[in-house]
């Protein structure tokens, strides 16, 4: 069957019908077409001498309805098939319609005709003065003979008769806007039709719509009309909506909440607000916040992805950093891995959350390391700016995170490893003589006793409620929460009396409570674990530095060194528990009690010095550089120049005392950007787990046995940044805003 051309009429609204053809391969626009041609025409083309083609439109009001006619009998001659609006043409009939089509437009008295030249030249249109009626545009497609066109959007006129509804216009002339010269309200160009702006004057000024155009022109020449207005862009409500939208969303990701309290608790609440302060027609706007359970999942996943672009922003021009790693199991069984990471931005020292990714296979070192460093890849950051990388003490030196430190630091070699202070003070803590050591584990026993059986437990509230006791209830010990040893204790002291009451004569530890050595050596366990405590506490937050914890560690020596002279002295005035219990019972400690003790506290000193060895750190310059005489080893003379000059400045000295340690060297990069970003290197690495263990408190609590199915991390990403959504940004991204249905 031989090749046919195609040409083809798009349906469009209104008047329809357009006339064009394309040389194949040569992509033009002709801006100059007709628009008052009929819906079923199709389109005709000829190639004249010289390699032109012709657009011809069929039929106008002016055509020739004889040639008309004659056109007609040659399609019928010519078999041309009409199908779905495409005429075909036989490639070997081409000539012959090309040749009779070129006769129609020389004899035609329309001159709205568009020429296409040859490939080398533009498309023109024939005529020198564009028509008003002109509203249509052909596109020819590259590669066929398909022929598309757009129309262009009609433009309304103003007229001054519409100062009569209350209108005048507002910017361009030639397509203006419409502008009410009551309330200043701004409407669309295609508002400018009578009856559009007539129900604008009758529905929002009514009081006004029997006044004649002398009135509206009169308040028009006003000296407050004169002004020019000033546009206000205000958003629609399904802007609004959609804004409020995540704006509830970042709050349940705050929370934890499950994503169904937005649509069960919060919108009706939020309704019934509004109702009571205002009216019900602001209070059913409320039903346009998209609030469903898959909408505020979407939502928080569009806040830490925004939160995430930032960050990665962020990395991308800070001059290192340092990393703090852990992995944990969550409730559904997942291995899951938070990296949390320190920088410098905006002369401070921030830590964020890296991420919070659930091991997919085994959790190996290698795999550890593979997640992280297809985060890197994927995010462009450098491995080279790595300054330190913190972990668990006790895992860190075997195991899947000594294998994934190794690989850190094989793709970045200046990197240094580091374990959290706080394991190591843990572990420290654990040492103590054997009489002490038994007292504890028999105090965890009655505790156990008890908080192991309810009806006990209940019980035992009963009894403490009559006796007036302050507390009603034991709290139970952990090993993996040692922080709470030291309430424990303290707790089990206070309840001694109705403990000795509660527990009968079958019961093996009931003894212990009698007997007043035992409750001495409690009382002592209450009381130095409690101080313990408070030191373990002192070092946990955010922006703590190893100089904090190692100033914390040497007052905690100092401390130790003291209270084992005063036991020696028999002064027991440090141990507050202790001191009462004696002034209670009035007696005193016999010698076993009193060398326990203190073989007890210099063996936690001895042992805490063997985690916290006490070195000659050559960065001393960096916790006071107003202390140095000397240039630090650390230092070259171009360096130790800059900190010569750092020192002798007033002001600086004065920031000194007024700023924190990380905030005082970020504030002078500008001012003195080699020593300062020296000193910010040796500020960045973490000293302590902390920023992990709170993370994974978070994470169970918001990823429960009730949502195991639930994605954290994006939850995490939120609860744990220090970073803010742009909430405005991520709106204006989406193209299409919708209401709640």
């Amino acid at each position: 069957m031989p090749a046919r051309t195609r040409l083809r009429e798009e349906p469009r609204g209104g008047r329809s019908g357009l006339a064009g053809a394309a040389r194949e391969g040569s992509p033009e626009v002709w801006p100059g077409c007709p628009g008052d041609w009929l819906r079923s025409d199709p389109s005709l083309a000829r190639r004249a001498p010289g390699g032109r083609l012709v657009v011809i439109p069929l039929p106008s009001p002016s055509f020739n309805f004889i040639l008309l006619k004659s056109l007609l009998f040659k399609l019928l001659k010519w078999r041309v098939r009409l199908q779905k609006g495409v005429l075909l043409i036989s490639e070997s009939l081409k000539q012959e319609v090309e040749s009779f089509c070129y006769q129609i437009v020389s004899d035609s008295n329309n001159q709205k005709v568009g020429i296409l030249q040859s490939e080398d030249e533009h498309l023109q249109p024939s005529v020198s003065k564009k028509s008003d009626t002109e509203l249509s545009r052909v596109t020819f497609m590259s590669g066929s003979n398909k022929m598309t066109f757009s129309k262009k959007p009609k433009r309304r006129k103003y007229d001054e008769s519409y100062l009569s509804f209350g209108f005048t216009y507002f910017g361009n002339r030639d397509a203006p806007h419409a502008q009410c010269v009551l309330c200043k309200k701004i409407l669309s160009n295609s508002s400018l039709a009578p009856s559009k702006l007539r129900r604008h004057l009758e529905t929002k000024h009514a009081a006004y719509k029997d006044k004649d155009i002398s009135f509206f022109k009169q308040h028009l020449d006003s000296p407050e009309n004169n002004k020019p207005p000033t546009p206000k862009i205000v958003n629609t409500d399904n802007e609004s909506a959609t804004e409020a939208s995540y704006n509830v969303s970042y709050h349940i990701a705050l929370s934890g909440e499950a994503h169904t309290i937005g649509e069960l608790l919060i919108k009706p609440c939020a309704k019934d607000v509004v109702m009571r302060m205002f009216d019900e027609q602001y209070s059913k706007k409320i039903d346009a916040v998209q609030l469903s359970n898959s909408t505020v999942a979407r939502r928080i996943k569009d806040l830490a992805a925004d939160i995430e672009e930032e960050l990665v922003c962020r990395l991308k021009i800070c001059d290192g950093f340092s990393l703090q790693l852990d992995e944990s199991a969550d409730v559904s069984g997942l291995a899951v891995l938070l990296v949390f990471i320190r920088y410098r931005f905006n002369k401070s020292i921030e830590e964020d959350l890296l991420l919070c990714e659930s091991l997919q296979s085994n959790a190996t070192g290698e795999e550890i390391f593979n997640c992280i460093n297809s985060f890197m890849q994927k995010h462009e950051i450098e491995w080279e700016k790595c300054v330190d990388v913190c972990s668990d003490a006790s895992r860190a030196t075997d195991g899947k995170i000594a294998e994934a430190i190794t690989l850190m630091k094989y793709v970045a070699p200046e990197s240094t490893s580091s374990h959290c202070l706080l394991y190591r003070h843990a572990l420290a803590v654990k040492v103590m003589p054997t009489s002490l050591k038994n007292v504890l584990n028999q105090a965890v026993q009655i505790i156990n006793y008890i908080k192991a059986r309810p009806h006990q437990s209940r019980l035992l509230k009963i009894l403490c409620e009559e006796m007036g006791a302050q507390h009603t209830a034991l709290l139970l010990n952990t090993e993996e929460r040692w922080l709470t040893r030291g309430k424990v204790l303290v707790r089990l002291f206070e309840l001694r009396r109705e403990l000795l009451v509660f527990t009968d004569s079958a019961f093996p530890l009931s003894d212990c409570l009698t007997n007043s050595s035992w409750l001495l050596r409690l009382a002592y366990l209450a009381d130095i674990f409690t101080k313990l405590n408070e030191v373990n506490l002192s070092m946990q937050g955010k922006n703590v530095t190893v100089f904090t914890v190692f100033d914390k560690m040497s007052s905690l020596l100092r401390k130790l060194e003291f209270w084992a002279s005063s036991v020696e002295e028999e002064n027991f005035d440090c141990f507050p528990t202790l001191s009462d219990f004696l002034t209670e019972i009035n007696s005193t400690v016999d010698k076993d009690i009193c060398s326990a003790v203190v073989q007890h506290l210099r063996g936690l000193r001895s042992t805490l010095l063997k985690y916290f060895p006490v070195t000659n750190d050559s960065n001393t310059w960096v916790r006071n550089p107003f202390t140095v005489t000397v240039k630090p080893a650390s230092l070259v003379a171009r360096d130790y120049e800059s900190l010569i000059d750092l020192t002798s400045d007033s002001q600086v000295k004065q920031n000194f005392s007024e700023l924190s340690l990380n905030d005082f060297w970020s504030n002078l990069i500008q001012e003195y950007p080699s020593i300062a970003r020296r000193a910010v290197r040796v500020l960045l690495p973490f000293a302590t787990m902390h920023l992990c263990e709170t993370g994974f408190s978070y994470y169970a609590a918001t990823k429960t046995k009730y949502r195991k199915r639930l994605d954290a991390a994006p939850h995490m990403r939120i609860r744990l940044s220090n970073i803010t959504p742009n909430i405005k940004r991520i709106c204006d991204k989406k193209t299409q805003k919708h209401c709640s249905h």
